[in-house]
């Protein structure tokens, strides 16, 4: 299986670069696991709604630009469905097993993901309602994947 994370900015903290490497490297046994940055656009405080969305636009037109058509796509979003890790790695599972062996999810900026980009999900994931750090989105978002292959494994990593 092809993994992909798409991702708003650039990771700076050596900590989070850490992590996410750890993860990496567990899960390179079952999977080709890829990060890719796209440019974030600046978005101070004061963004009337406008530029709100014109920021959203930018950086959607980066995000889609790093997925292809055939590529089963989630995009994390605090409006999408959330669900418990075991759900989550038997919709991994099973897209391997029904043809879609190339998974892309896509993390967004500050301001989210523009319409675009939600258009283009397959599904809309969601971690719950708290507000993180894009950068420790990545490493939560590579661990419970990582975790997903240790659940269909049979693995004790989930207790």
């Amino acid at each position: 299986m092809n993994i992909k994370i798409v991702c708003v900015g650039k990771l700076k903290e050596k900590y989070f670069k850490d992590g996410i490497a750890e993860y990496q490297k567990r899960l390179s046994r079952y999977a080709k696991v890829k990060i890719v940055e796209v440019a974030d656009e600046k978005a101070p405080e004061s963004l009337s709604s406008a530029q709100e969305e014109q920021v959203k636009e930018l950086e959607g037109e980066r995000i889609l630009s790093k997925i292809k058509d055939k590529e089963y796509v989630y995009v994390l979003a605090i409006k999408g469905k959330e669900r418990p890790s075991e759900q989550l790695a038997k919709e991994i599972k099973d897209l391997g097993t029904y043809g879609h062996s190339d998974v892309t999810f896509v993390i967004g900026g500050s301001l989210g993901t523009s319409p675009a980009v939600n258009k283009r999900a397959d599904n809309l994931l969601s971690f719950g309602q708290l507000t993180m750090p894009h950068q420790l989105m990545r490493l939560v978002l590579i661990e419970q994947i990582y975790r997903a292959f240790m659940i269909n494994l049979g693995s004790p990593y989930h207790k």
